[in-house]
């Protein structure tokens, strides 16, 4: 099964309107695993979702859509869409699926939520960063990066990646083409203001110092 095994025991809110819960997730070793909620007029779209109590999720209104960044997110999607009868988004091409998507998009693509989709290759073909321009401007990183905390994400160490130069260049991209001022994480702590410092600290403190594709 594609869940981790433990529960998160509560929601957080991120900035208005968007919630984050995490879990210690098995499957990696115990490390952290981040999900998110958008809450736009009662109605929720799900990130990326991870195990935790369905009735905390009702209590922020409707779940009615679940947008998975990679096919390697799928967590609890499956799950979620039989209990709340959501639709699930899933990027063209997503690989190990154990389900078929309601939905697939691909870069640029409008999602529920308000999100807009960001194709950013590297970790796998198929990563897509997702931006979310109001209330504040936040772009949900998927494994682009990660966090443990310190305030500056890292790379994960290129042996987990299918291309790691891409990478870089997605996080590049990211940075030049969207005004983010939060960054969300798959693996980490979010963090909630002045973005663009931020991902250009993680790529002058990349210390595998690939060179980026253009």
């Amino acid at each position: 099964m594609s869940e981790p095994k433990n529960r998160a025991r509560q929601l957080d809110e991120v900035v208005p309107g968007l919630y984050r819960w995490h879990v210690q997730d098995d499957r990696i070793g115990d490390g952290e695993s981040d999900a998110f909620a958008i809450v736009q007029d009662g109605r929720i779209t799900l990130i990326d979702p991870l195990p935790i109590d369905e009735d905390k999720l009702r209590e922020l209104g409707t779940v009615d859509a679940i947008v998975l960044t990679a096919g390697n997110h799928q967590r609890s999607a499956w799950r979620f869409r039989k209990a709340f009868g959501a639709k699930v988004y899933a990027p063209e091409n997503a690989h190990g699926l154990e389900e078929k998507a309601d939905h697939t998009y691909s870069g640029g693509d409008l999602l529920p939520g308000g999100l807009t989709a960001f194709h950013a290759p590297g970790p796998i073909e198929s990563m897509h960063a997702l931006w979310l321009e109001r209330p504040i401007s936040v772009v949900f990183l998927s494994d682009l990066l990660m966090h443990d905390g310190s305030g500056t994400p890292s790379f994960v160490p290129a042996e987990y990646q299918d291309e790691p130069a891409r990478t870089r260049t997605s996080v590049e991209r990211i940075l030049k083409d969207i005004p983010a001022e939060a960054l969300c994480f798959a693996h980490g702590p979010p963090i909630a203001k002045g973005a663009p410092q931020i991902l250009r600290m993680a790529l002058d403190n990349d210390h595998e110092k690939l060179p980026t594709r253009h």
